[in-house]
């Protein structure tokens, strides 16, 4: 998620969205049917107790003319280990990983996952399992108890939607993958929203300014869905920043263009989860124009292959 943050930049806050119902172009049907959507939105994830996927991760700065400055090209395994889903990494820009790095990387990662659960309140994690355990021979310890979303849904769902009543239109339909899903335009009005965390530290003209800021991002943003109507699932969403001439030291460096998406696909039958995730900005200098890209794929999506092993006594 760090990864994501710091290329996202302007959109590290909390998104809102829609409701359920019956669809029609009347604004309270669509209302309706958007609350339902949300309301469903979180528990494709833990429909299963045991899956396995796989990531790539890719980074790319272009300068002027499209000239390559900087890539990374990272591949990972996701699996569960202790009940929480685990990040292994396998390759980071075509190189291997040792399998000592590869399991103290594991062994860390699991650990933020419990404290950040702990922190959280959650369930608590279950009893430790031997750490030499590894997605190499698809052994799995223990079943799914997560209780908070894994990164990679985390990750995917970047927009924390909410419901805006009358916010929503219904502009048509487009097929994705052969299925028939409903686009739909949310215009926003509490997209970017504050924390209430530090305003006691803050000057009234600093709340004042963050205050405009907000306004003026949520003023310029559009966020449209696709949505599969008989599931109620969101399977895509694109968020856009239409104008940002308000951004400050526009003199020095222009933001051209800031675009992210998500894409979800059906992983197992009546169970999405997400496939891609997109973010591209465009900025402009005195020298030329850059290009950022950051991309997440999320892949072979399988039930583990789990093996028993059957001693059998010796005669006496």
């Amino acid at each position: 998620m760090r990864r994501i943050v710091c290329c996202a930049g302007v959109l590290v806050a909390s998104f809102l969205a829609a409701s359920g119902g019956r669809v029609t172009a009347q604004g309270s049907d669509l209302d309706a049917f958007m609350r339902e959507v949300l309301a469903k939105r979180d528990g494709n994830w833990k429909k299963l107790q045991q899956y396995v996927l796989d990531e790539r991760e890719t980074i790319d700065l272009r300068g002027p003319g499209k000239v390559p400055l900087w890539g990374e090209r990272h591949e990972y395994t996701w699996f569960i280990r202790d009940g929480f889903f685990v990040r292994s990494p396998v390759r980071f820009n075509g190189v291997t990983i040792g399998e000592a790095d590869r399991r103290k990387y594991e062994n860390e990662y699991l650990e933020r996952q419990k404290r950040r659960d702990r922190r959280r309140g959650d369930q608590a994690a279950a009893a430790p399992s031997e750490p030499t355990a590894s997605p190499d021979d698809l052994q799995i310890d223990g079943l799914l108890r997560q209780a908070r979303e894994p990164e990679f849904v985390r990750a995917a769902y970047f927009l924390r939607f909410r419901f805006e009543e009358g916010r929503y239109a219904l502009v048509g339909r487009e097929a994705i993958d052969g299925r028939e899903m409903l686009k739909i335009e949310h215009y926003p009005t509490n997209l970017f929203r504050g924390s209430d965390r530090r305003n006691g530290e803050r000057s009234k003209e600093d709340r004042a300014e963050g205050a405009e800021f907000r306004r003026l991002m949520n003023k310029t943003s559009l966020v449209t869905l696709w949505v599969e109507p008989k599931a109620h699932q969101i399977v895509k969403y694109e968020f856009n920043n239409v104008g940002m001439d308000f951004l400050p030291a526009q003199w020095l460096a222009r933001m051209e263009e800031f675009r992210a998406g998500m894409l979800m696909s059906e992983a197992f039958p009546d169970v999405w989860l997400p496939r891609s995730l997109d973010f591209q900005a465009a900025l402009s200098a005195a020298v030329g124009q850059f290009d950022m890209t950051f991309r997440l794929e999320y892949h072979d999506y399988r039930q583990p292959e789990v093996t028993s092993k059957i001693t059998v006594p010796k005669s006496k």
